[in-house]
């Protein structure tokens, strides 16, 4: 059974998951999630997913029944129940639901329910690895820091999704949207990483952006071997004038970008940097495998 569903400790098939329609994640995207994937049943960088849907949650007041031991044992049964070695996983927290009441006041909400979705990873075509992938900078705006904070992981997600939807019309892969001010944010499910000049750039978090548990560990791995990572106010003029292109994510690992608005990035190929995170970040996966 490679796809299952954990609903408040309770492992079920996913044809026999429901969601109530009073559920506040339903009505109003009231709800944290967290992604991740597992290598050969391992869950990789656990710990660092579960501080980050601890800090959303402490951000918008949600309380995590059970903590986040619980929230582990959840993942823990809904693993062995798939027994799929290769699984993509999302861990979703909602301020629960009160039948037959729709109201916004958080206070009226019932008792929060904790959802684990496993289903096998749907790997990103070699191809894209091999070749690169195509970014469009997109019209659409990320959300205001001081609107909405982007260090929630939240399930309203629809900010995310007019932007890919736009780049995707324009014919890329993944879109990178602007704050509000201009500078460079991220994309709709990744970060963004320049190369310039041998130095490692990635919008800081004070563009407004999610603080990625992909692009932390980039980072340290980066700094490690001895690279120079700036984390710096990015401008689109940045973007299209850098050496290298790539973005990261959990589901993602590292994808080298070949492409900007049709513009090619560098001399077409994924660069020498690019290639060295990504094989740095795979050997980091396998020694956790090992030591197991």
């Amino acid at each position: 059974m490679p796809s299952v569903v954990s609903i408040n400790s309770r492992v079920v098939r996913p044809e026999d998951a429901f969601v109530s329609v009073f559920d506040r994640g339903f009505l109003f995207g009231d709800s944290v999630y967290e992604t991740f994937r597992t290598y050969d049943g391992m869950p990789w960088l656990l710990d660092e997913h579960l501080e980050r849907l601890q800090s959303s949650a402490d951000r918008m007041g949600l309380p995590l029944p059970g903590g986040l031991e619980r929230i582990r044992d959840d993942v823990a049964s809904a693993l062995t129940a798939s027994a799929e070695s290769t699984a993509a996983v999302r861990i979703v927290v909602t301020r629960g639901a009160e039948v037959g009441r729709i109201d916004l006041d958080p206070g009226t909400a019932g008792t929060p329910d904790v959802y684990v979705l496993v289903r096998p990873y749907a790997p990103v075509p070699e191809v894209a690895y091999r070749d690169g992938i195509d970014l469009a900078l997109v019209s659409v705006r990320r959300n205001a820091r001081d609107a909405l904070d982007p260090a929630i992981k939240s399930g309203n997600y629809l900010n995310n999704m007019l932007a890919l939807r736009e780049a995707k019309a324009r014919g890329a892969y993944e879109c990178v949207m602007l704050n509000k001010d201009g500078f460079l944010a991220e994309g709709s499910t990744s970060n963004v990483f320049l190369v310039q000049g041998g130095t490692l750039a990635t919008p800081a978090l004070d563009s407004g952006i999610l603080a990625g548990v992909t692009r932390a560990y980039l980072i340290r791995l980066a700094r490690a071997s001895g690279i120079v990572v700036r984390e710096a106010m990015l401008r689109d003029a940045d973007l299209r004038a850098a050496d290298e292109v790539f973005i990261s994510g959990s589901l993602k690992e590292v994808l080298p970008v070949v492409r900007v608005d049709g513009a090619t990035v560098g001399n077409g190929r994924p660069g020498p940097m690019t290639s060295r995170l990504s094989a740095a970040y795979r050997a980091g996966i396998d020694a956790a495998r090992r030591s197991r």
